[in-house]
């Protein structure tokens, strides 16, 4: 009982240490505050409250069944990872591009159909690719054979060890993305128009970077 315990604990402490640089809630929380702008306090949480669930929809079916969904439409973690790149560095440069004064979308009016356009964007992009990604799933997908065993009974206390992994990560991305409206107040509107223009440039880089892994992979 002791070694299953200690085995729990491990895998609980490798899928923590495994998913935090991947999910990244500090850097996302950032990436993701532009999309809030225009919601209330009690909007901002009902999205966030979306997303952090939608997050872990995502993590435990790619816990589950991840592997054999990529089996069944034949794709692999490289080919994710291209897609889900090109899609970040899609945002990141509409991001860029635009021209839009945030103050010059004050109006009531404008603010209610942001408001509204939210819930179209809390999977995509907001949660997939943005917080959890190709390489949440690379990292699920290889924990979830780290932990697979030929006894049913360990294979269900390790992946049970991962999965509340996931909720502390889920935890940890709720916390992060409720909190980013603190920080924009000390950023004054034109601190925050130069932040985002640097998010915006930061979330093309990733996209570019997870590209261009994916390709190395491909064609490495």
């Amino acid at each position: 009982m002791a070694a299953e315990l200690q085995q729990f604990i491990h895998l609980l402490f490798i899928g923590v240490v495994a998913l935090f640089p991947v999910v990244n809630p500090i850097g996302t929380a950032f990436v993701v505050m532009p999309y809030f702008a225009h919601l209330d306090s009690a909007g901002k949480k009902q999205a966030v409250a979306k997303i952090t669930l939608y997050a872990f929809c995502v993590c435990t079916v790619t816990l589950i069944a991840g592997a054999w969904i990529l089996k069944l439409f034949g794709l692999s973690i490289p080919v994710v990872q291209l897609a889900g790149g090109i899609m970040i560095c899609r945002m990141g440069w509409e991001f860029l591009t635009t021209d839009k004064d945030s103050t010059a979308d004050s109006n009531d009016d404008v603010g209610q159909a942001k408001a509204r356009n939210i819930d179209d964007q809390l999977f995509y992009p907001l949660t997939f690719p943005l917080t959890t990604g190709a390489g949440t799933i690379s990292v699920l997908l290889t924990l979830s054979a780290h932990g697979a065993d030929v006894d049913l009974r360990k294979t269900v206390y390790n992946m049970t060890a991962i999965l509340l992994a996931i909720v502390v990560m889920c935890v940890l991305v709720y916390v992060f993305f409720l909190n980013t409206q603190r920080i924009e107040r000390y950023l004054g509107s034109q601190g925050e128009r130069i932040f985002n223009r640097l998010i915006a440039f930061f979330i093309f880089c990733v996209g570019l970077q997870i590209a261009v892994t994916g390709l190395k992979t491909l064609f490495g």
